[in-house]
């Protein structure tokens, strides 16, 4: 009987501490209008949690009955450029096992910039008028 009372005691001591070392931290917290706003939000998106059961939201519940995000597709000519320019960069990963990218396992084969066609035509063709580079045949564009 006695160690039912101490057990008792010890209980409710350690949940009245609990209960002000909670109540302190929520003082800190926001305002009564700051918490309405939020729930109305969160009331609107369907972001609150529609049963304690499952876990699941009410946007996840019923879609429909709420805005979805915008999904922004690419075309495939930017998919394919993008991974172009990636793997001209070196940001692919190389290695699975490690995460690390082509620019990281061999640096010495990335330059920090690279040119243009354009220019690099352009220093041909300076080349071509300074004499510093001939022209094989005659099929070479000189303009």
């Amino acid at each position: 009987m006695k160690n039912t009372r101490l057990s008792v005691v010890a209980i409710a001591l350690s949940t009245l501490v609990a209960g002000h070392a909670l109540a302190a931290d929520l003082t800190v917290g926001k305002t009564r209008e700051q918490v309405r706003a939020e729930l109305a939000l969160a009331q609107r998106n369907g972001d609150l949690i529609a049963n304690g059961e499952s876990g699941l939201r009410f946007n996840q519940l019923y879609p429909q009955q709420y805005a979805q995000p915008v999904v922004v597709s690419k075309s495939r000519s930017q998919v394919q450029g993008e991974l172009e320019e990636a793997r001209d960069g070196g940001t692919l990963i190389a290695d699975g096992q490690s995460g690390a990218t082509a620019r990281e396992l061999a640096p010495q084969r990335y330059v920090a910039q690279r040119k243009t066609r354009e220019e690099v035509r352009a220093e041909v063709r300076e080349a071509l008028r300074n004499g510093s580079l001939h022209p094989v045949g005659n099929d070479y564009p000189v303009n």
